[in-house]
């Protein structure tokens, strides 16, 4: 309850020590007025465990959010309004004294309701229940002693309900800081066990907590995205870079780094940042198809790169499935675009291992490098249509505009110099692997 009348009554006992209300009201209390409001505030003192008891009884019967605390634990609430009714009343006598003692229980009181997810609304309503009890006793109190001391009381009214709302507005900040505490605890909770997921550290025991935490089946059918280049690799989303935009959205609350439609597979993403790339955990239905529709339905920005991971079956895969993705986005062009694994195995076999890639590069493209470089790019170039068409001249030549001809003698050419022989699946094979080699890796 109320720390009351500053302005008048600075001018009676000294200046105050702490800064004025944020409430701009004209005072009428005087030193009259004053010691009414003592002489029944001490009788209020003397009966606060009866006090105690109607507004726990009111709390009870007219505030249904503190039902629940009441029943689990009747003894500590009425401990906390009791306490709280003390120092409060405590302020109609001796404000300065009381004063910061009843600001910290009313920011305790903020901070336990908080934590225990006592809507706001119902704490403050308790407030002004509290408030409106002792006013109500103080104005009893002071009818039964002299009645005509009523109008006295009613001068101080304006301070009293004005530190009422004082301590509204000290319960309001108190509840919202412990609330964003609450929020960034559990944040970072559900971000570190995301972590662990992805890195395949979290432990068994751990799954069935994890799958609580983030509303995901335990055994359920997953894969991973994985996200790199353009926006992400700036490190302005929650998984690229390491910068404080990352970190901002471990929590999943900025906006993903590609878009997910809304009813494609995978659209209820969980995002997670990572120190080269920024990984989404894809919830899947199981039914046929649907990484293909989620590869074709991603919204890449142009210069993004994504890469999408065979599924695994229940969380304890996910360190997979991170590392599936990973090998996903390797095999991803260098200018952008989508590559689902399971669609570029070849491709993933290169990626996977990078120095027998190189090498395998190297022996069979080789001799290539002692020609013009433009001529060489002629030669390679007509290999990756011929291989892309399918071992069609024809369909090769169309795609080059020149005559398949042209194509075929490209092609001797390209034998002549190599030693190779394209029309035997081995060395076909190892030339494909080859040009995905020098594609992917460079060189």
């Amino acid at each position: 309850m109320p720390q009351v009348v500053r302005s008048r009554i600075g001018a009676l006992h000294g200046p105050s020590p702490v800064p004025p209300l944020p409430h701009r009201f004209r005072s009428l209390a005087d030193r009259e007025s004053v010691d009414v409001l003592h002489r029944a505030a001490r009788v209020l003192v003397a009966s606060l465990p009866a006090l105690t008891d109607r507004l726990v009884e009111a709390l009870y019967a007219q505030e249904p959010a503190y039902r629940a605390a009441i029943d689990s634990d009747r003894a500590e609430v009425w401990q906390e309004v009791h306490h709280s009714l003390r120092h409060n009343v405590g302020s109609l006598i001796q404000p300065r004294e009381f004063r910061e003692s009843a600001h910290r229980t009313s920011r305790w009181i903020g901070e336990i309701r908080a934590e225990q997810g006592v809507p706001l609304d119902a704490v403050l309503h308790a407030f002004r229940m509290g408030g409106a009890m002792v006013w109500q006793d103080l104005v009893d109190e002071t009818a039964r002693r002299d009645p005509d001391d009523i109008r006295l009381l009613v001068h101080v009214a304006a301070d009293v309900w004005n530190f009422v709302d004082e301590h509204c507005g000290v319960v309001a900040d108190a509840y919202r800081q412990a609330e964003r505490r609450q929020s960034w605890r559990r944040e970072n909770r559900q971000r570190l066990m995301v972590a662990a997921l992805l890195d395949g550290t979290a432990r068994i025991a751990d799954l069935a907590e994890a799958a609580e935490m983030l509303g995901l089946p335990e055994q359920g059918r997953y894969a991973v995205l994985a996200v790199a280049g353009g926006v992400a690799a700036g490190g302005a989303g929650s998984g690229a870079g390491a910068g404080a935009a990352a970190a901002s959205r471990a929590g999943a609350a900025a906006r993903p780094p590609v878009e997910l439609p809304a009813g494609a597979p995978g659209a209820t993403a969980l995002w997670h940042p990572g120190p080269d790339a920024e990984f989404a955990i894809l919830p899947l239905t199981g039914s046929p198809g649907e990484l293909g529709e989620l590869a074709a339905a991603l919204g890449v920005p142009a210069g993004t790169r994504a890469g999408i991971g065979s599924a695994v079956d229940g969380l304890a895969a996910l360190g997979d499935a991170r590392r599936l993705a990973e090998t996903a986005l390797r095999a991803c062009p260098a200018s952008g675009g989508t590559v689902l694994l399971d669609e570029h195995l070849p491709d993933a076999l290169v990626v996977s291992s990078p120095a027998l890639a190189g090498a395998l590069a190297d022996r069979v493209l080789g001799p290539l490098d002692r020609l013009d470089p433009a001529d060489r790019d002629v030669i390679v170039e007509t290999l990756t249509a011929w291989l892309d068409a399918d071992g069609s001249a024809q369909r090769a030549g169309a795609r080059l505009y020149c005559h398949r001809n042209t194509v075929l003698n490209r092609l001797r050419r390209f034998e002549q110099l190599t030693g190779r022989c394209l029309t035997r699946p081995r060395d076909a094979v190892e030339v494909s692997l080859a040009l995905a080699g020098r594609r992917l890796l460079g060189g």
